[in-house]
């Protein structure tokens, strides 16, 4: 492997004229890397590998300007190895370089979720819709876009389902989950009626208007609540989406099945969230293992 890095520094140096200060650099992420993969071989990595490694620096606080120039190492690498026929195909061929480290998802724990989740109440048809609100991202993943567009007819009561139309327009059906349920039934029943006004909407969510939600609107409830909850960390509505498929492969859902209640059209994009569940693996054996 280390031959390989000498070979590409070599050829960053004569073919492509790199200068000292960007062979050094990327020296020192791709240094990284090798020393990541440990024991493993370079045609041994996965995009789940590289994905996996990007979690790790990130982790260790690297900035943005950082990560993406660790990308650049990594792409022009792996490059050179299918240039010199050391590979066939790269792990980071469907992996959108330069929004991977923005994508690597912000959780909370399930502690930290429980806390935001009693915040809101149910004192006023506010705090009840807040709570519906809450709920439901945190019972089905959705992305903003999708829980303000949620209608009346969005909900199978009967069944516990929601039939959401996410991106590119495609449809598909999230379970609920009965606490959710519950309470989103409460707030149809309660307190919808009286955000509702003199209006006609069949808009599920209603701001204090009797209008539909916007999303720098949720946004503000949502930073609030984690406020009043007392983290101190930036909790932002997508969280409860990566909270969601973390927590569930945490549990030990199938990936493909969460791939499909989250509307990914690549189960690569779903994989990110994997990096929990080994974290959370590594933590137990860590824990009870006699020689951890």
């Amino acid at each position: 492997m280390r031959d390989l890095l000498n070979r590409y520094y070599n050829y960053l140096l004569i073919e492509k004229g790199a200068a000292g200060n960007t062979l050094e650099a990327y020296g020192r992420d791709l240094n990284r890397y090798v020393s990541f993969l440990e024991q493993r071989s370079l045609t041994e990595a996965t995009p789940q590998t590289v994905i996996d490694f990007l979690v790790q620096i990130k982790n260790e606080g690297l900035s943005a300007n950082s990560m993406n120039r660790s990308l650049a190492a990594l792409r022009g690498f792996y490059k050179f190895l299918l240039q010199e026929k050391v590979l066939d195909e790269s792990p980071l061929a469907h992996i959108e370089l330069a929004k991977v480290w923005m994508r690597l998802p912000d959780t909370v724990s399930k502690e930290e979720m429980n806390l935001i989740l009693q915040q809101p109440g149910d004192q006023t048809p506010a705090n009840l819709r807040d709570s519906a609100m809450l709920e439901l991202l945190y019972a089905t993943g959705l992305r903003v876009s999708e829980l303000i567009g949620l209608t009346m007819n969005s909900i199978n009561w009967q069944v516990g389902f929601l039939i959401v139309m996410g991106k590119g327009s495609k449809e598909r059906v999230v379970p609920i989950g009965k606490t959710a349920y519950d309470i989103v039934r409460r707030y149809v029943d309660e307190a919808r009626p009286k955000l509702i006004k003199s209006k006609t909407t069949d808009c599920l969510f209603l701001n204090r208007f009797g209008g539909p939600f916007t999303r720098q609107g949720l946004w503000k409830i949502i930073v609030g609540y984690a406020q009043k909850a007392g983290l101190h960390k930036k909790v932002h509505p997508h969280t409860f989406r990566h909270s969601f498929a973390s927590h569930l492969l945490a549990g030990g859902a199938d990936l493909r099945a969460v791939q499909v209640m989250l509307g990914h059209s690549d189960i690569s994009t779903t994989q990110i969230y994997t990096h929990v569940t080994k974290d959370r693996l590594k933590e137990i054996h860590s824990k009870y293992h006699p020689r951890g």
